[in-house]
């Protein structure tokens, strides 16, 4: 009786583990359409976010967090034009995307970043109250989107009153 038992628990363990994994990495995630307006980064001047003309545009999302979304684009826009029209971003760490996700590696964006061949823009702030999007773009045309905690979010997701310069919470935060 008693290595059934054990054989039941290390039964039980394996399908709890599978469907962890399987929960994480691939059952929330939905495929985003194209509509034309996903690769914005915010003007210098203005202040507001403005399409950027892009091509080859995949994006995966998900519902049950505001930050698992990633996205890959192409551009034809340059270094130049980018940085002086748009705003820059210091210092952003791109999120690491399921492995499934090709065109999204972290890894790769993060050490572009840091060699100075990709540059990171503002893309909208406060995407959803707290989410600012995030829009990296490498010399060489291709693009990466993902979604970043904010100031104002990292303290009012912790349960504080948001800072001085945030915007009000919504209803429930």
């Amino acid at each position: 009786m008693g290595k059934f038992l054990v054989i039941l628990l290390l039964v039980c363990c394996a399908v709890a583990g599978v469907s962890m994994y399987y929960l994480q990495v691939y059952a929330f995630y939905e495929e985003v359409p194209e509509t034309g307006d996903y690769v914005r980064l915010t003007a210098i001047v203005s202040g507001t976010p403005e399409g950027l003309p892009y091509d080859r545009f995949e994006a995966i999302d998900s519902e049950s967090s505001p930050i698992r979304y990633r996205a890959c684009f192409t551009t034809d826009m340059g270094f130049d034009a980018l940085s002086e029209t748009y705003v820059i971003m210091d210092n952003p760490v791109p999120r690491v995307a399921p492995k499934w996700f090709e065109c999204f590696d972290a890894e790769e964006v993060g050490g572009a970043l840091e060699n100075g061949a990709a540059l990171a823009f503002m893309g909208e702030e406060n995407v959803q109250y707290g989410i600012d999007r995030i829009v990296a773009i490498h010399e060489d045309g291709r693009g990466w989107v993902w979604h970043e905690i904010n100031r104002c979010g990292e303290v009012v997701f912790d349960g504080n009153f948001a800072p001085e310069g945030c915007p009000p919470p919504p209803q429930g935060y």
